[in-house]
């Protein structure tokens, strides 16, 4: 994405077909209503028919909101940002995020469309029920809470200023890592992971460029 024009209005088009390209549009409204039902039923499946304390299922949720903060930032390194000579590969990739990049302001692509994300969750949840059995119940509602989450965050950084102070270092690593350096500042809802793989912006030396950190926002209409 090195290099790559940024347009500061409309959108890519990945696909040729009209409801393909439908398909790869969601909304933060859409995906909360979705989720959270599904979420909430999961946790109260598991805590009803399996032999579980609200106790250890709370903890194994919160483990599993910890875990997505260590998969969105694997996630964004390796494969958002895949590097390739391969044109498929490249294409993958471009779907999957470049295209954020390219048009920045596209508020539509920011959480993931319906169709593909049940597909993607009914996948999460099998891997998971695999690996961990009964405790998929609360792993699963946990991490997907963090991708939500990650969502949101995501969205608010390109639709408002912080609207807290300890929140700016999260929304300027993010306005960074877009228009300074994208090999840098890969966490999006914090900058944890950030430091312990040393890719972190020294916020301290970077100064704010406002005027290209307005580039990224939403218009205002």
């Amino acid at each position: 994405m090195k290099g790559q024009r940024v347009e500061n209005s409309g959108q890519a088009q990945l696909f040729k077909n009209p409801f393909l390209e439908m398909l790869t549009k969601g909304h933060p409204g859409v995906s909360w209503g979705l989720h959270l039902p599904i979420l909430m039923y999961c946790f109260y499946y598991g805590y009803t028919h399996y032999d579980m304390g609200l106790g250890t299922m709370f903890l194994v949720a919160v483990f599993g909101l910890f875990f997505w903060t260590f998969f969105e930032y694997i996630a964004h390194r390796y494969i958002f940002h895949l590097i390739s000579e391969k044109e498929s590969m490249q294409k993958f990739a471009y779907i999957m995020h470049g295209n954020h990049h390219h048009y920045p302001k596209d508020k539509s692509r920011l959480f993931m469309p319906p169709v593909p994300s049940l597909i993607i969750v009914t996948v999460i949840f099998s891997i998971s029920y695999l690996v961990a059995g009964k405790y998929a119940f609360a792993f699963y509602p946990g991490f997907i809470l963090g991708w939500l989450m990650y969502a949101s965050t995501h969205y608010l950084i390109h639709a408002i200023e912080p609207p807290f102070k300890f929140l700016q270092p999260i929304w300027r690593n993010h306005h960074l890592h877009h228009y300074r350096n994208d090999n840098l500042g890969f966490g999006v809802s914090n900058t944890f992971w950030d430091k312990i793989f040393g890719t972190t912006f020294d916020l301290k030396k970077e100064r704010i460029d406002r005027k290209k950190s307005k580039e990224l926002m939403f218009d205002k209409k």
